[in-house]
């Protein structure tokens, strides 16, 4: 694998602009500022000004005379095509500024070409005034191009990795990445100051574009120093932060980092206290979208960079996050792990949850991050924007009616009903392998971007779990943030229960879940699709007096507590004393099922709507229209930023 070479096109194209134009006006000033080079002849048919004379020994083409009272140095003639002006005299050969030019390049700049017959000087003497500096500007690029150099490229290949400017140009549209920062790095100079080499900066950073939409993107080079931040320039990653924050673009943060590097000590002369200054890590999570891609290891500043974001993705197998690394902790812990046991994807997109998304490759994880974009607008000062479809609002699904087995022990598929009722081929999922009762994505209907919860009744039977609360308080915030109008489809049990569900204090993390819920201020639509109970019952949207629409299905039913276990706990002692309790049981259980009926609910205005679940598209198609017209009187900044 080759690595993606710099695009200096536009430099090239810079410089042979200037050199053009400053050809063309030499042609016609060269004399104010050099004389003629010695042994020149006029070009043929040039004439000089009236009255002119030549030195001795000068020679002009038939018609050629020199300007009035203008000398030559003995033996000098006269520039192809050039003029010298009254009283001007010209130094032998080039001035000592044109010769300190000529020094630094021996070559002209790109696209000047000398005269037939120039010499160097005469070369020289055309390109533009700044060709030193232009000169030095390509090297420092080609510098930075370099990365950490050939042997370092190699090993970053050879783990199956791509470089960072790799990365860079595979998530972005071809051609639109626009460099900031790039000279900067460690210098060295000879003992007259000439540059000599430059180390770059272990982080490239820019904008550019995905899908035609703007975007600031901040990556490490993990062949500089294992892309160390604080090795190089901690400045330039806050102010690729400060930037995206300040200019409303979303942030993308490519992440392959060996954490800080204890070599900065010694560097510095001095510790520091932790932290990062002008950093807007507490405010820029409610402004403008953050993603955050694992794709190497991601140790101290790194992993929390991964975890501090809107969206996280990391490569399987090749990736890994953690707050220190197998070296810390050996001997810190007196634990021998490796990286991957330590913080593979099976750790934490698989497991803790710190990490949403999982991806096969990293042109998967590119892949991801922008469809993950696609939905929420660029900032939270404007609309999601709109997706063009195909996919009838008014199309009715079959299936739906059917889809929800009468016998409650039997389970379904929750993910099918989202495919038939969301736009085809529109549900990106986020955080499908942690606290999978909850399932938690983004899809579209009719076009417009929504985000989407339902319970998942093959795991754990939908339940509320504390991993399941903190997954829909994430996603609501976030949703809530950037102004995504928010549909549930609801099958809760109830909260976990369980002496593990109590050790893990389930009861008030049910609790937050329900808060944030009852917080956000986005249009909220609910289906209750089969059950809703207890404290995780009350989680189906916000309750807070705003007309937020509620449809049911004829499958679902609600309550304080199911009936089958109100009936074990109301008629326990009766039931032992039954000479036969499961037959009193089912009699039990059948009696209070009646009043269980959602048109019981119906009757008494408890439930607004219960609907044929065949029309749930239409019905949402049209809600989503009415929800972004009232979108654009909650444009900015909400009261609180998202909880991550």
């Amino acid at each position: 694998m080759e690595t993606i070479p710099w695009k200096s096109k536009e430099v090239n194209n810079l410089a042979e602009n200037n050199g053009n134009q400053a050809a063309s006006h030499n042609e016609t000033t060269i004399g104010r500022e050099i004389a003629a080079e010695p042994g020149a002849t006029a070009e043929h048919g040039a004439t000089a000004e009236h009255g002119a004379t030549a030195e001795p020994g000068a020679t002009a083409e038939p018609g050629a005379a020199a300007e009035p009272g203008a000398t030559a140095e003995p033996g000098a003639a006269a520039e192809p095509g050039i003029t010298a002006e009254p009283g001007i005299t010209a130094e032998p050969g080039i001035t000592a500024a044109l010769r300190e030019t000529a020094a630094l390049r021996e070559t002209a700049a790109p696209g000047i070409t000398a005269a037939p017959g120039a010499t160097a000087e005469e070369a020289a003497a055309r390109q533009p005034v700044w060709q030193p500096e232009l000169a030095e500007m390509a090297r420092r690029h080609e510098y930075a191009q370099r990365l950490g150099g050939a042997e370092n490229i190699a090993r970053q290949h050879a783990s199956g990795r791509l470089t960072v400017r790799e990365r860079i140009d595979l998530l972005l549209d071809e051609g639109s990445f626009h460099e900031i920062g790039a000279f900067t790095g460690t210098a060295s100079y000879d003992e007259q100051g000439n540059l000599l080499d430059v180390s770059p900066s272990s982080i490239v950073m820019g904008n550019g574009r995905i899908d035609r939409r703007k975007v600031f993107v901040v990556g490490d080079d993990f062949t500089v120093r294992g892309g160390s931040s604080e090795s190089a320039s901690p400045e330039k990653m806050v102010y690729a932060e400060r930037m995206a924050c300040d200019w409303r673009m979303p942030l993308i943060r490519l992440v392959n980092t060996a954490g800080g590097s204890i070599k900065l000590l010694e560097k510095n002369q001095s510790t520091k206290i932790p932290g990062y200054a002008q950093w807007p890590i507490g405010r820029m999570l409610g402004v403008v979208p953050v993603v955050g891609a694992a794709l190497g290891a991601c140790a101290g500043l790194g992993a929390l960079r991964v975890a501090h974001s809107h969206f996280s993705v990391m490569v399987k197998g090749s990736s890994q996050v953690f707050a220190a690394g197998p070296s810390v902790v050996t001997p810190g812990v007196k634990e021998e792990v490796s990286n991957e046991e330590l913080g593979g994807s099976a750790v934490h997109a698989r497991g803790s949850g710190l990490v949403d998304n999982e991806a096969v490759d990293e042109q998967d994880a590119c892949r991801q991050i922008a469809a993950f974009l696609s939905y929420l607008p660029s900032s939270v000062f404007q609309l999601p924007p709109r997706k063009q479809t195909d996919d009838d609002p008014a199309r009715m699904e079959e299936q739906l009616a059917s889809i929800v087995p009468r016998e409650r022990r039997r389970v379904y598929r929750m993910r099918s009903i989202l495919e038939l009722v969301f736009d085809k081929g529109s549900l990106f999922e986020m955080g499908r392998y942690y606290a999978r009762s909850v399932i938690t994505m983004f899809g579209t209907i009719n076009g417009y971007p929504v985000g989407i919860m339902a319970n998942d009744p093959m795991m754990s039977a939908g339940a509320l779990s504390d991993s399941a609360s903190d997954k829909i308080i994430r996603f609501v915030d976030m949703c809530d943030t950037f102004h995504l109008p928010v549909v549930n489809f609801v099958d809760q049990p109830g909260v976990s229960v369980g002496s593990a569900a109590e050790e893990k204090g389930t009861v008030r993390k049910a609790l937050r879940a329900m808060m944030a819920i009852q917080q956000v201020s986005v249009p909220w639509c609910t289906f209750f699709v089969r059950r809703c109970f207890g404290l995780a019952g009350c989680a189906w949207g916000p309750d807070d007096g705003r007309s937020n629409i509620r449809y049911a299905w004829p499958s679902a039913y609600w309550g304080s507590i199911p009936v089958e276990g109100g009936v074990e706990a109301a008629y326990k002692r009766e039931l032992a004393a039954s000479g036969n309790a499961e037959e009193r049981r089912l009699e039990l259980v059948d009696y209070y099922r009646r009043f269980e009926s959602p048109f019981r609910t119906a009757e008494r205005f408890r439930i607004e709507e219960i609907i044929d679940p065949r029309s749930t598209r239409p019905l949402l198609a049209e809600w989503a229209e009415d929800a972004y017209g009232l979108l654009p009187g909650q444009l900015g900044v909400k009261g609180r930023t998202m909880r991550v």
